[in-house]
């Protein structure tokens, strides 16, 4: 599969002018509706889905490797990896709500077994990982950009069951349940490693 497509076109809504819900504009779907048509064309063969999915995860999907210490070619490769083992496997993937917990869980396995197989390669320095421009940009608006910088480091020292909680739920912006599903973990252990690696990352900065 190749990354140079066409991205999908987001769906814009209209918000109420008093500040309630957002509503999709008539004849308009929502994300949810998006991901799950998504999902079935890509359970039904569709080459132009699996472009699709490539163009929507790519870059997300190499931030989560570089963040678990491979270098830029390792990344890219393992990235490729993982989208050819989602396409294999896709028949196991029944409602787009999972989607993303689902790839991001194939992509921590490919990633888990590369280290398997690589014990003793030497691993990157999560500093020299460069963050999504939109993560960057989420950051800076909640004033928040210069504090996760310095953590950068920090987060990169964690061990790596709970680097992988807070990479996959701080930097890959996935929710509690998506996370938890990537790491293959119970919601209550996902949220026991985020807390145990908090609180080291507390202790470190602390002590600077």
């Amino acid at each position: 599969m190749q990354k140079n497509v066409q991205p999908i076109e987001h769906k814009t809504t209209l918000a109420h002018p008093s500040g309630q819900k957002v509503v999709p504009l008539h004849g308009q779907r929502t994300f949810d509706e998006e991901q799950q048509d998504l999902v079935q064309r890509l359970r039904q063969g569709d080459r132009t889905a699996a472009e699709a999915l490539v163009e929507r995860y790519h870059e997300r999907i190499y931030v989560f490797m570089r963040s678990m210490g491979h270098d830029r070619q390792i990344s890219e490769d393992l990235v490729q990896d993982t989208f050819m083992q989602a396409w294999r496997h896709i028949g196991q993937l029944r409602e787009g709500r999972a989607l993303a917990g689902w790839l991001f869980r194939i992509a921590a396995n490919v990633s888990r077994l590369y280290w398997r197989r690589h014990r003793h390669a030497d691993r990157v320095n999560i500093d020299d990982v460069e963050l999504a421009q939109d993560e960057a940009d989420t950051a800076q608006r909640a004033g928040d950009r210069e504090l996760f910088a310095g953590l950068h480091q920090a987060v990169g020292r964690l061990p790596w069951k709970l680097r992988q909680a807070v990479v996959l739920h701080y930097m890959d912006q996935l929710t509690i349940a998506e996370a938890a599903q990537a790491a293959q973990v119970r919601e209550g252990t996902l949220k026991s490693r985020l807390n145990r690696a908090l609180e080291a990352l507390r202790k470190e900065i602390a002590g600077q």
